[in-house]
């Protein structure tokens, strides 16, 4: 009789242990899915900027630096990104990736500023498409950026709850890191003026 009740609490823990094991498991490959989400935009994202820069070079052809610094930007963003979907949640990849994605969008901000200066570039028909279409894919990427770092708020919380955090290191569980991306605009002090 003892040694069925002995097997039976044996038996409950094993299953206790893969429970918390499944849950893991499932919450990883959510913040997974989450950030392959968010790679799907960059790609949008990527793929829209050469065209975006074949249409100001015929306007901005004094402007060749700025244009080539986008190019230069979004080569790297291209990289961080192909290394963050590798192993999302890493925080090396993480960082990189966020300042790659800094970096592009400051040269970003550079050519729309510069675009600014150019009436026949802004009336043009192709570029304003092509911003709307990057206007709308920004969006979509912050909206991916929440839901990849809801998801790993998710599944961190979980690998740090007691008895779910022994389970996790038995099996080598890590931690994730979640996607902050800089954004200087939000930095900047907002000026007022009662003029």
């Amino acid at each position: 009789m003892e040694f069925i009740i002995f097997l039976i609490v044996v038996l409950i823990i094993v299953f206790y242990v893969v429970g918390i094991y499944n849950k893991l498991v499932a919450l990883k490959n959510r913040f997974k899915n989450a950030f392959s989400q968010i790679d799907v935009q960059l790609t949008r994202r990527y793929d829209l900027i050469p065209n975006l820069v074949s249409t100001a070079k015929g306007y901005m052809k004094h402007e060749k630096e700025t244009l080539e610094a986008v190019i230069s930007a979004r080569n790297s963003a291209v990289d961080a990104s192909k290394v963050a979907a590798g192993n999302p949640g890493d925080a090396k990849s993480m960082e990189e990736l966020a300042a790659a994605e800094t970096m592009l969008t400051g040269t970003l901000g550079k050519l729309f500023a510069l675009s600014e200066s150019y009436p026949d570039l802004k009336a043009n028909e192709t570029m304003s498409s092509l911003m709307e279409e990057l206007t709308s894919t920004e969006n979509k990427i912050s909206f991916a950026r929440q839901s990849f770092n809801d998801s790993v708020m998710q599944y961190n919380t979980y690998l740090e709850q007691f008895p779910n955090s022994i389970v996790a290191s038995r099996f080598a569980f890590e931690q994730a890191n979640l996607l902050k991306l800089e954004e200087p605009e939000a930095k900047k002090p907002v000026k007022v003026s009662f003029d």
